[in-house]
């Protein structure tokens, strides 16, 4: 989906998880929310830097999601960071039980956002990376980054 589809506003994006993993597999998948979380939700108070994902039996749950507390909530606003069920279908809800039984992989929120009204949270399987990966990945990055700067000086 582009970024400039109509009918998506990106709410939270975990930008760490690129930096931190190496990313595969993505899902789509809805959340059970309540009330004041889903208004402070739309508002942009999400963070999903140390969040994760987990299968518990027949179940996914997003763990360590931070939505703040709604402005205008009263006495029965929300925890801002319990555990919220995450709605997949059975077949993919098998996969990821295989593939994170699988060694060192986990399931890892990249982002959260409205699409046609309601809250979805994209979800990568991925495997950490090691110091040396960070590092060789940043070198690349510089590199590239040089290069195209080296040509737009040259197209001058």
């Amino acid at each position: 989906m582009s970024k400039s589809d109509p009918g998506r506003k990106v709410v939270a994006d975990n930008r760490s998880a690129g930096h931190n993993y190496f990313l595969f597999d993505r899902f789509e998948a809805g959340l059970v929310l309540t009330g004041t979380e889903v208004k402070a939700a739309r508002e942009g108070k999400v963070q999903l830097k140390d969040a994760y994902a987990e299968v518990v039996g027949t179940e996914a749950w997003l763990v360590n999601a931070h939505i703040s507390h709604y402005s205008h909530g009263n006495r029965e606003n929300h925890d801002p960071v319990r555990r919220r069920k995450l709605l997949l279908h059975r077949a993919e809800i098998d996969k990821l039980i295989g593939k994170t039984r699988e060694k060192g992989l986990a399931l890892i929120p990249t982002k959260m956002y409205l699409k046609e009204g309601r809250i979805k949270c994209e979800l990568a399987l991925g495997r950490g990376k090691k110091l040396y990966d960070k590092r060789q990945a940043e070198a690349k990055r510089t590199a590239d980054a040089e290069a195209r700067a080296a040509i737009r000086r040259s197209m001058k």
